[in-house]
């Protein structure tokens, strides 16, 4: 806000890796053979991140005109605010912080699950206990806490700190990904690819599109990212004007990205037998395409690049989930606590992201895809209600500064997309649907969410509308962007 201290600016390249980096984590190398399982193939898994632009670039485009618009930490949740009130922008803020958080354990389970298939000294002995068929060891308890503590600290100095570990990171983490996908097309072969298109047992697709679309099942928690970008501009201290496109390039380079990676892959090794390869599969893939050391090192390559983008997505979201808790704190749509800054960082959301890292490691790796597909719907229902929010403030407030002002067909389509893909996440039989214990996570969690807004009125109506509405925007001026 105003009255925060100088901060170190943050500049339109740190953003990008900051987005670039949320969104391409770990996934391409631990779960790019359950992507061609899950829609048949590698072709058809490819061509489902590429149609994910036409989607996913549109909700890009939306954060865009939006982000430089109104750049305060709450990010969906602030749009939809000015758009629709407190009550759709509590519906966007919960949704959106369910799905950032979902993340965060998701990395914990990660990291401890690679590590101990490098080192499984770390799994050895009997286990503490078991859930849901997953074996949890103390070691690896260890490391997830270990981990988590670091972030908290690195996050706990602000966001041009993380900033500079996710550049660095984003940098590893690509080379060693476009190293891999150029040796998969060197060592592999077109049949390798065969059958394009052969769906998995009890798939809810039929043909070789309804598996390029069954790849939105989980897409958007693996494109998810870029909303990190807005909640991290009120610390930025810098100009801001550009991070609007750096969103979309973050989005559109993240869908190609996997893309030629399921390619190259798929290309590499016949993809039937890597569905069966253990975690990570893109590393242990190597081992088989080449003999030697040059299978051990493209093997090394991988897992270090793979846990680079681990911690690229760990880090995005930790600062992210903390700025959203403390936007709505401070709008009274969760307890005031929550809104407790220290040298402009979000403490108090720092120490709920950390405690919630702090479960992961006891979860196992079994409650992965309730997890995933949980996450992902919450992700798809906060961007649907930003580019409803966006056409709505079009009108409401023609006044207001907009750097980059998106077409108006465009606007629409990325409304209309976001309601078909939304409505699809919930309804069974539809391709890309969440599942049953997702749906039934997503509405329970939907549930905890109202009562707790519900139990936060009396703070809300001590304060006058104008107070509810500074308390969220700070010194921008709303009454003078509606004016007409």
């Amino acid at each position: 806000m105003s009255n925060s201290p100088e901060k170190k600016g943050v500049s339109a390249i740190d953003f990008f890796c900051i987005g670039f980096g949320a969104i391409v984590g770990v996934g391409w190398a631990v779960s790019i053979n359950g992507w061609m399982s899950g829609s048949g193939g590698p072709v058809p898994a490819a061509v489902g991140y590429l149609l994910c632009l036409l989607i996913m670039v549109p909700f890009g485009l939306v954060y865009a005109e939006l982000v430089p618009m109104l750049p305060v930490a709450g990010g969906g949740s602030a749009f939809a605010y000015a758009a629709f009130g407190e009550k759709i922008s509590f519906l966007s803020g919960w949704g959106a912080f369910g799905a950032f958080v979902a993340i965060i354990p998701w990395e914990a389970i990660q990291v401890t699950d690679v590590l101990g298939y490098l080192f499984p000294a770390l799994k050895a002995g009997d286990p503490m206990y078991t859930i849901m068929g997953s074996e949890i060891y103390l070691t690896t308890i260890i490391i997830g806490t270990i981990f988590t503590i670091l972030l908290f600290l690195l996050n706990k100095r602000g966001l041009s700190s993380a900033a500079t570990l996710q550049k660095f990171l984003c940098i590893f983490l690509v080379a060693s990904a476009v190293i891999g996908a150029i040796a998969g097309l060197v060592g592999g072969n077109i049949d390798n690819v065969q059958p394009i298109y052969s769906p998995a047992e009890g798939a809810s697709h039929s043909s070789f599109f309804g598996g390029a679309f069954g790849i939105l099942c989980t897409a958007a928690f693996f494109l998810a990212g870029f909303e990190t970008i807005p909640q991290g501009v009120e610390d930025a201290g810098g100009d801001v004007k550009k991070v609007g496109s750096t969103v979309v390039m973050s989005v559109g380079l993240a869908c190609v990205f996997y893309a030629l990676l399921l390619f190259c892959f798929g290309y590499a090794y016949p993809w039937k037998d890597f569905l069966s390869l253990d975690r990570p599969a893109a590393a242990n893939m190597f081992k088989f395409v080449f003999d030697g050391g040059a299978g051990v090192g493209l093997y090394w390559l991988i897992i270090i690049g793979a846990l680079a983008g681990l911690f690229t997505t760990w880090n995005g979201f930790f600062t992210a989930s903390a700025n959203l808790l403390m936007a709505m704190g401070r709008a009274k749509m969760l307890p005031s606590w929550f809104a407790v800054q220290k040298n402009g960082v979000a403490i108090n959301g720092l120490y709920i992201v950390a405690l919630l890292s702090f479960v992961g490691p006891f979860l196992g790796y079994n409650m992965i895809d309730t997890v995933t597909c949980f996450s992902a719907t919450a992700f798809i229902m906060s961007w649907m209600i930003s580019a409803l929010a966006l056409l709505k403030l079009r009108k409401t407030m023609p006044n207001a500064n907009r750097p980059y002002k998106l077409a108006t067909p465009i606007a629409y389509w990325a409304a209309i997309a976001g309601v078909v893909y939304f409505i699809g996440a919930l309804v069974p039989f539809c391709p890309w649907y969440a599942g049953n214990k997702a749906v039934l996570v997503f509405v329970i969690y939907l549930i905890v969410g109202f009562l707790l807004f519900a139990a936060t009125s009396g703070s809300r109506r001590a304060l006058t509308p104008e107070e509810r509405e500074k308390s969220m925007f700070g010194d921008l001026d709303l009454q003078a962007m509606r004016q007409k």
